[in-house]
């Protein structure tokens, strides 16, 4: 259960930030034992993989806090953020065996998929409500907004290693926060086409 947790914490976090989850699953694989990488994820506590994950991030970081950059940064990321949640759930699998249960490890498969399908949703969800941040607050919004994900992503991440029970606290309040975006970027969308429809007086 606890295994799950953490993968479902770290796939949320990279929907928000692929490279933040990643780091941080790899620094502490390498500086403490609250991570522990099975064999064929050796690579990701690598400090080589981990200096060009930080320089990515660097560059994430910056170009998504400019309006209409970021639109441009989230659509590369359609495929990096869902890529980096599988990677992240199936990483942190290996914490299965310390609960004695096997079943996840037998089938490695479902840690991607759900750590793909997690991180999409949330990607999907951010890169729907930016484009209405960026209107409604003439591009001031996105550095504000960019940095509130950053935060909530290593928050996430952190939450997902040290006390995966919280991640089911953190998960509804990211849904209801969700709930919320989405009717906000229905009512936007309605009140443009009712815009277009009517023709200037």
């Amino acid at each position: 259960m606890l295994a799950a947790l953490t993968g479902l914490g770290l796939s949320t976090a990279a929907g928000l930030n692929a490279y933040i989850p990643l780091l941080v699953v790899g620094v502490l694989a390498n500086v403490t034992d609250a991570v522990k990488l099975p064999d064929g994820y050796a690579w990701l506590s690598n400090w080589g993989v981990l200096a060009i994950i930080a320089l990515l991030l660097a560059a994430e970081v910056v170009l998504d806090k400019v309006p209409a950059v970021d639109s441009v940064n989230d659509a590369i990321q359609t495929v990096v953020r869902p890529a980096s949640g599988g990677v992240v759930f199936s990483a942190t699998n290996a914490a299965a065996e310390l609960e004695s249960s096997t079943w996840m490890t037998e089938h490695p498969w479902v840690g991607w998929l759900l750590g793909i399908a997690l991180a999409l949703t949330v990607h999907a969800l951010k890169a729907a409500a930016r484009p209405v941040v960026n209107a409604g607050t003439a591009g001031v919004g996105a550095p504000v907004v960019s940095t509130a994900e950053d935060a909530g992503s290593l928050g996430m991440s952190l939450i997902a290693v040290f006390a995966p029970v919280l991640v089911i606290v953190a998960l509804l309040a990211f849904a209801a926060l969700a709930w919320w975006l989405i009717h906000r970027v229905r009512r936007s969308r309605a009140r443009r086409r009712a815009a277009r429809g009517h023709p200037p007086s």
